[in-house]
């Protein structure tokens, strides 16, 4: 059996948006509002509480990282904490959020929306270009969620977490278009929902599980489900590698819509950071050029 095992024990809400990046964890509390950096070299955590809900968190190539706020844009400086908001969004749905985002090889920062209470389809997909202009890529979005792009930069992966599926679509590094949609893996009635996902460099995708109980690896040109890796709570959230050797794989989860039965029971380790040592290895973390 292939079984995650405890690495961070700070149980988050809402934990996402797991970044290898400088030699540690950059991970999230969507609903608490925090960043949180895990240091494997000393076991150090250190949180920052960013005031608002926050959608995901990346590397910024000038130094710092960039993150998706509730409904803005900013720069995160981690030696001080600060936070300098650039560009709001979507003030005119005022019930949405932002959630999930990753850079894509040539340096633009994706992230998409979602309504917060998860009943219509009022989220986009958003691209931020290197000089902070924005386009919408897709609409009518109904969980804006995990990415991941070919090691080519041809190929972009993308789920909407309510269509239970993964889809692909060729990617256009000159100017950030997708187009030629396709699905690549449907999940079954018992298989929870897509939510955020990796890639390794074999190609095949890794997929945190909404849940399911499990982060499971796929091969996207045939969709067949490979490895199953089970994971101690229900919700696994997100999964990025980290490590020396980019072969640790780094799962989030989220104590939010488990019972405080489960949570006292079998689920007592729900919203921590687990981790597996796989055979494969993963990408370094892409940077936003802005």
């Amino acid at each position: 059996m292939n079984k995650a095992e405890l690495t961070i024990n700070i149980k988050a809400t809402l934990g996402e948006g797991p970044c290898w990046h400088n030699g540690k964890l950059y991970w999230i509390d969507i609903l608490g509002g925090k960043v949180h950096i895990h240091d494997p070299e000393d076991q150090s955590n250190r949180s920052f509480d960013v005031g608002e809900k926050i959608g995901t968190i990346a590397p910024r190539h000038s130094g710092g990282m960039i993150i998706a706020l509730e409904n803005s844009y900013a720069f995160f400086d981690e030696a001080t904490g600060k936070i300098d908001k650039f560009l709001p969004m979507e003030a005119d749905l005022p019930l949405n959020r932002f959630n999930d985002g990753k850079c894509s090889p040539e340096g633009r920062f994706w992230c998409g929306s979602m309504e917060h209470a998860e009943q219509t389809q009022k989220g986009s997909l958003y691209v931020l270009h290197p000089d902070h202009s924005v386009e919408t890529q897709r609409e009518g979005v109904l969980v804006s969620n995990g990415m991941a792009w070919t090691e080519d930069g041809k190929t972009m992966y993308y789920t909407d977490s309510g269509t239970r599926r993964v889809d692909a679509y060729d990617y256009d590094p000159e100017n950030g278009k997708i187009s030629n949609m396709r699905t690549v893996i449907q999940l079954g009635e018992g298989d929870g929902f897509p939510d955020g996902m990796t890639i390794d460099l074999e190609g095949m995708i890794w997929l945190a599980q909404w849940g399911a109980w499990c982060v499971c690896r796929y091969n996207p040109s045939t969709g067949e489900r490979l490895m199953k890796v089970d994971v101690p709570a229900a919700h696994s959230s997100a999964c990025t590698f980290g490590g020396a050797n980019l072969d640790t794989l780094y799962i989030t989860t989220a104590r939010a819509r488990i019972s405080e039965e489960e949570l006292s029971g079998r689920q007592s380790d729900a919203g921590c950071v687990f981790s597996f040592k796989t055979d494969t290895q993963g990408l370094a973390a892409f940077t936003f050029k802005g």
